[in-house]
C-alpha cells in the first residue's frame, strides 16, 4: 500500500512505526512519500487497534528534506511558477495537519540528520526521542527558503524569538545534545542503546490510557491561542470527557487495589 515507507507493526499491533525508506537520498522528501506519511497516520489515527505511531528513517540518516530533482524536474520541466506554493499547500500542509491532529501520539525516532523540512518532520511530532549522532538543521535559508512544515508556527513556540531566527537565518546544525537542551528533543540516546530504549518508551507510551493522551494533546494545542479562563474552561471539560472513559475507571480500581493498571485504550 505505502511505496515509500517501510512499516513495522509491535506490541500486537499497539504500535505502528513508518521508516522513511529511501536511503540513497538520505530519505529526502517526495509528493510520493509526503502523501503516503500523511494517509499512514491518518489511518492510524482512526485504527481503534493502534495506540502509538512513529516516524523514523531506514539507513543513516532520518530526513535530508524536500527532494529539488522531485520538485523541480520530474513532472515540472515548464518550472511551474508556483510549484513550490502546490508542493506546500497540496503535500507538506495536509501532512503538518494530520500529525498535529492525530488521535494517537506521534513520535519521532530521530536516527540521524534531520535537515530542513525533515528538521520541522520530526518537531511537529509529539515528542522526539534521537540517536546521539543526529543532528537538526533549519536549512531553508541556505537556498533563500523560509521554515516551512509548520516551522515558523513551531520553532518561535518552541525557542522563543530570538534563538528561532538565529537558527533560521544561519541554518546552524544543531547536536542532539544541544537540541535537548534547547528543548526541541525529548530524550538522547547512544547510538548502541537507541533502539533498544526508544522502544521501551514506545511500549509504555503504547500501553498508556489512550483517550486521555489525546485530549491532552488536544488541550496543549489549544493553549497557544487561548486565554487563562478559556483553557480553564477547556481544561474542565476535556477532564470530563477523560474521566467517562474506560481506562479512567481501570485507573481507579487498580491504584485502589495497589495493582497494575491494564489499559484498553478506551
Amino acid at each position: 500500500m505505502y511505496t515509500q515507507l517501510d512499516i513495522e507493526s509491535h506490541f500486537d499491533g499497539k504500535l505502528k512505526i513508518a521508516y522513511l525508506n529511501q536511503p540513497d537520498t538520505m530519505n529526502a522528501l517526495t509528493k510520493p512519500s509526503l502523501s503516503d506519511l500523511k494517509d499512514f497516520v491518518k489511518e492510524c489515527s482512526e485504527d481503534p487497534a493502534v495506540r502509538c505511531v512513529a516516524i523514523s528513517g531506514r539507513g543513516r540518516a532520518f530526513c535530508s528534506g524536500q527532494n529539488l530533482d522531485d520538485a523541480f524536474v520530474q513532472g515540472n520541466e515548464h518550472h511551474d511558477n508556483d510549484i513550490i506554493r502546490k508542493i506546500v499547500t497540496d503535500y507538506y500542509n495536509p501532512l503538518v495537519m494530520e500529525i498535529t491532529h492525530c488521535k494517537k501520539p506521534v513520535v519521532a525516532l530521530v536516527n540521524g540528520p534531520a535537515v530542513g523540512a525533515g528538521a520541522m518532520l520530526a518537531l511537529i511530532c509529539d515528542f522526539v526521542l534521537a540517536n546521539e549522532k543526529a543532528y537538526f538543521a533549519q536549512a531553508f535559508s541556505n537556498i533563500g527558503l523560509i521554515p516551512d512544515t509548520g516551522g515558523t508556527y513551531f520553532l518561535p513556540k518552541l525557542l522563543g524569538r530570538q534563538l528561532a531566527n538565529y537558527l533560521a537565518f544561519t541554518g546552524k546544525k544543531l547536536s542532539a545534545e544541544e537540541s535537548k537542551s534547547y528543548g526541541l528533543v525529548a530524550e538522547v540516546f547512544t547510538e548502541e542503546e537507541f533502539n533498544s530504549k526508544s522502544m521501551e518508551i514506545l511500549e509504555r507510551v503504547s500501553n498508556m490510557p489512550t483517550v486521555g493522551l489525546k485530549l491532552t494533546k488536544k488541550a496543549f494545542a489549544h493553549s497557544y491561542d487561548n486565554t487563562l479562563k478559556q483553557q480553564l474552561e477547556l481544561e474542565g471539560d476535556l477532564q470530563q470527557k477523560a474521566a467517562e472513559t474506560e481506562d479512567f475507571k481501570e485507573g481507579v480500581s487498580a491504584f485502589l487495589q495497589k495493582r497494575k493498571p491494564e489499559y484498553k485504550g478506551k
